[in-house]
C-alpha cells in the first residue's frame, strides 16, 4: 500500500502519492493526474504500476493553488477541476512533474512518465522538456505543443469516440511525431478509468499491456 510523502519542487513543498513494488524496482514512473486530483483512481493506477514492479510517484499538481483536492466525475467536479487546471497552468505542472522525476532518479532509477487526460498532455511535455520516456492517455491539449521535439521514446493512446480529440487532431500527432506509436481504441474519453461513464475494460487492458511493454523497453 502506498503513502503520501513530501516532495520539494520549484513551486514549494507538496505531497505526492508513493507506491513501491514488493521487490527491487525495475524503474521509476511519474504518474500524472487527470483534472480530478490525485484521487482514489490515480492512486490505484500508481498501485497497479507498483505491482508491476515500478516505483510510482503521483505528485499533487493542484497543490500550488489548492492542495489535497480529490474530485469525483460529476459535471460539477469537472468544472472545478478545469478551473484548478487553468489556475496551475502547464508550465508549473511540468516543473512539479520534473521534480518528481528527479526524486526518483536520485534513487538510481531510470524514470518515465505516464499521464491521463490533462496528465496525458503533461506526459508529452515531460518528454520534450525533461527527456523522459512517456505514455500519454487521451491527452486532449497536446496539439499546441507538437512543435516541441521529443527527446525520448513516446507512446499515445486515444479513444476513437473521444469528442475532445477529433480525427484531425490525431492526424496532426502522426504528422508531427512519425516515430511515436499512436494507438486507437473503440472507446471514448477516459476509457482507462473504471469510475467514468466511458470506461471500456477491453481497451483499458490492451492499453495497459502496451504501456508495460513500452516501459519495459524504454527503461531497460
Amino acid at each position: 500500500m502506498g503513502q503520501w510523502i513530501d516532495l520539494d519542487t520549484p513551486h514549494g513543498p507538496l505531497q505526492a502519492w508513493r507506491a513501491e513494488p514488493a521487490g527491487p524496482a525495475r524503474g521509476g514512473l511519474v504518474v500524472l493526474q487527470e483534472i480530478f486530483g490525485v484521487n482514489a483512481h490515480i492512486r490505484s493506477v500508481a498501485e497497479r504500476f507498483a505491482a508491476a514492479g515500478y516505483l510510482a510517484l503521483a505528485p499533487d499538481l493542484f497543490a500550488p493553488v489548492q492542495p489535497h483536492i480529490e474530485l469525483g466525475y460529476t459535471p460539477d467536479d469537472a468544472a472545478r477541476g478545469t478551473g484548478l487546471r487553468t489556475a496551475v497552468g502547464f508550465d508549473r505542472a511540468v516543473d512539479i512533474a520534473g521534480a518528481a522525476a528527479h526524486a526518483l532518479q536520485i534513487e538510481g532509477l531510470r524514470t518515465g512518465a505516464v499521464g491521463y487526460c490533462w496528465g496525458g498532455s503533461l506526459a508529452f511535455l515531460c518528454n520534450t522538456r525533461h527527456g523522459l520516456p512517456a505514455v500519454s492517455y487521451y491527452g486532449a491539449r497536446t496539439l499546441p505543443y507538437l512543435g516541441e521535439p521529443p527527446r525520448a521514446p513516446m507512446l499515445f493512446h486515444f479513444g476513437e469516440r473521444d469528442a475532445s480529440i477529433p480525427p484531425e487532431a490525431i492526424d496532426a500527432h502522426r504528422a508531427a511525431l512519425p516515430h511515436a506509436p499512436i494507438y486507437l481504441y473503440n472507446a471514448g474519453h477516459g476509457f482507462n478509468c473504471d469510475l467514468r461513464a466511458d470506461y471500456h475494460a477491453d481497451s483499458a487492458e490492451l492499453a495497459w499491456r502496451r504501456t508495460l511493454d513500452f516501459f519495459a523497453d524504454a527503461l531497460k
